[in-house]
């Protein structure tokens, strides 16, 4: 059943190739290049450092929050370069299109960071210290 599914698999990914061929063009390449050179060269290490900054210099009540929170911002920040680098760059979409997407990114913002802060206060807030009482919670 295996080598079925390995067939089908297979044809499916000729088949796409066979469609996209028409379509390569220097802009497909560089965008198929581009993204994993970007991730691994500029995201990867970013968020590894950030990660290990946290680790090191934020408390712990606070650190999966603030873990959270970092990623979450980041994440609508790859979300939002397209339409922040070129707001009209898509189809029409009436409402869509005219909005003002850096006051959307920093409310968004806003709020991830203000739950952030709401939960690592509730978390620190839980018991006297910050710290669990229970033993073993730290594992």
């Amino acid at each position: 059943m295996r080598w079925v599914i390995g067939a089908l698999g297979v044809a499916m990914g000729l088949w796409g190739a066979v469609l996209v061929l028409p379509l390569v063009s220097v802009n497909l390449v560089l965008w198929f290049v581009a993204g994993p050179i970007a991730h691994d060269v500029l995201l990867a290490p970013l968020f590894a450092g950030f990660g290990l900054l946290v680790a090191r210099r934020v408390p712990e009540p606070w650190r999966a929050a603030v873990l959270v929170g970092g990623t979450v911002t980041g994440v609508l920040g790859l979300l939002a370069v397209p339409l922040l680098w070129r707001p009209f760059a898509g189809g029409p979409n009436p409402g869509l299109a005219d909005r003002d997407y850096p006051l959307g990114l920093l409310v968004a913002v806003g709020v991830t960071w203000s739950v952030v802060l709401s939960v690592a206060l509730a978390r620190r807030g839980r018991s006297p210290g910050g710290r669990d009482k229970r033993p073993h919670a730290g594992r």
